[in-house]
C-alpha cells in the first residue's frame, strides 16, 4: 500500500508486496489445458479501497512493464512506469480510486515465469514453461482482484499488451468491468507486428548463451540476443519525427575517426543504452513468452461469435489512439471500436495528437491525461465512486 510521503501529485514511497494465489491444491488451469502451481503475483496498491470495494481501478502493464506503476521505492528521481498518470490528482486519481498494479504471469519482476523454480526439479523452468494466453493473464487477474476484497472493478486500464488483457477481460467476465481503457492497443496484431517480434525472438534464440533457455545456472545470459531485441523494438516504439527532434544525424564525438563501424552517431549510443540497461531489469526468456502472448491474441477471428459474446458486455470503453504511432497505429483501434459499436457496446473513441510515437502512452501529453482524467470522473459518477 502507498503512503503519500512525497509532493503534491506523488504517491511517494510505495511497496510491492507478493501473494501465492494459487497452490497444488488449486492450481492455474491454463487454456492449453496445462496446470500451473504454485503461481505467485508481484503487485502494489495505492489509494484506499473504499468499504464498498467499488472503487478499483486495475492496471495491465504493457510487455516490459511491471508491478511498480506509480511512486518510487527509496529513489524519487526514479517513479514507477506510469508515474505520470498515477497518484494524487492525477488523472487515475489516488485520492478517488483504489489502483491494484501487478506483475503478469510469466514476467519477470516477482510473478511466477520462466525463471521461477519448477516444482519437482529445483531448476529455473526455462522453455519448460507453458505457454499461456491472454486470457490466461486475465485469470491471475480476477484471482488478485478476489484477493483484495474486490468483486467488480470500476475500471481496468492498459496500453499497448495491457490494453488487450482489458478488451479480453470484457470479453470473458461481462459482469467484471464498469470501464475499460484501451489505449495503443490492438485486438489483432498484423503480420508487420508479428515479424518485428518473431526477428527478436531470433535474436535471443540463437544467442550463444542461450543453451535452450537453460542459462539460469550457466553463469552466462543470451545478453547480446536480448540487447538487439530491446534496441529494434524501442525503434518501433518511437515516431519518426521524435526521432529526428531527438537525435537528427547528430555525431556521438566529433573528434573520433570517420568512417567505422562503432558507435557515431548519438541515435546508435541511445539506442545502444537502451538494450544495455533493459538487461539490468529483463528476463530474455520473459521476451519470448510475452510476445508470443501479443502473436496469438486475436479474440474477434471468429467475428459472429464475438459480436454475440459482446452482447453481454456491460463494460463502457474509451479506447485512444495517437496519431503518430506506427507500431499500432490508429487503424487499430478503429477497427476495434467497430466492431464493439456493431455489437451495441458504448464505446469512446479518441485520437490524440502527439509527437511521440508508441511510447505516447507512457508520456505526459495533456490531451491524453484529460481524456482520461474526463473519462474516469464519468466512471466515478456512474459506479457511485465517492469523490
Amino acid at each position: 500500500m502507498a503512503t503519500a510521503t512525497g509532493p503534491f501529485g506523488s504517491l511517494g514511497l510505495v511497496e510491492t508486496r507478493r501473494v501465492v494465489l494459487f497452490t497444488e491444491d488449486d492450481p492455474l488451469v491454463l487454456d492449453s489445458g496445462e496446470r500451473l502451481a504454485p503461481v505467485e503475483v508481484a503487485y502494489e496498491t495505492y489509494g484506499t479501497l473504499d468499504a464498498a470495494g467499488g472503487n478499483a481501478v486495475f492496471v495491465c502493464h504493457a510487455l516490459t512493464g511491471d508491478a511498480h506503476a506509480a511512486g518510487h521505492h527509496g529513489d524519487p528521481a526514479r517513479p514507477g512506469w506510469w508515474d505520470t498518470l498515477i497518484g494524487p490528482g492525477k488523472p487515475v486519481d489516488t485520492d478517488r480510486f483504489f489502483v491494484i498494479s501487478p506483475n503478469l504471469l510469466g514476467g519477470c519482476q516477482g510473478t511466477t515465469g520462466p525463471g521461477s523454480l519448477e516444482p519437482g526439479t529445483g531448476r529455473p523452468y526455462g522453455l519448460r514453461f507453458p505457454l499461456f494466453t491472454v486470457a490466461d493473464l486475465v485469470r491471475v487477474h480476477r484471482r488478485l482482484a478476489r484477493h483484495l476484497g474486490v468483486n467488480r472493478l470500476a475500471a481496468a486500464i492498459g496500453g499497448s499488451l495491457g490494453g488487450m488483457q482489458v478488451l479480453q477481460w470484457a470479453l470473458d467476465h461481462p459482469d467484471d468491468l464498469h470501464a475499460g481503457l484501451l489505449i495503443c492497443a490492438s485486438a489483432r496484431l498484423t503480420a508487420q507486428n508479428i515479424a518485428f517480434s518473431a526477428v527478436a525472438r531470433e535474436a535471443i534464440m540463437r544467442d550463444e548463451h542461450f543453451h535452450g533457455g537453460d542459462y539460469y545456472e550457466t553463469g552466462e545470459r543470451p545478453e547480446v540476443g536480448l540487447t538487439i531485441a530491446r534496441m529494434m523494438a524501442h525503434i518501433t516504439y518511437l515516431s519518426e519525427e521524435s526521432m529526428r527532434e531527438k537525435f537528427g544525424r547528430r555525431i556521438q564525438d566529433a573528434s573520433a575517426p570517420r568512417f567505422r563501424f562503432g558507435v557515431d552517431f548519438e541515435v546508435e549510443s541511445y539506442l545502444q543504452h537502451q538494450g544495455e540497461s533493459f538487461l539490468q531489469r529483463f528476463d530474455a526468456n520473459s521476451y519470448l513468452y510475452l510476445t508470443r502472448v501479443m502473436d496469438y491474441f486475436d479474440p474477434f477471428r471468429d467475428l459472429p461469435a464475438a459480436l454475440v459474446r459482446l452482447q453481454a458486455v456491460r463494460t463502457s470503453f474509451l479506447v485512444v489512439s495517437f496519431d503518430t504511432d506506427w507500431r499500432f497505429d490508429t487503424k487499430h483501434s478503429l477497427d476495434l471500436v467497430r466492431v464493439l459499436q456493431t455489437a451495441g457496446v458504448r464505446v469512446t473513441f479518441r485520437e490524440i495528437a502527439s509527437p511521440y510515437g508508441h511510447d505516447s502512452f507512457l508520456l505526459e501529453v495533456p490531451e491524453y491525461h484529460r481524456t482520461v482524467a474526463a473519462f474516469l470522473a464519468r466512471v466515478a459518477e456512474e459506479a457511485g465512486v465517492a469523490p
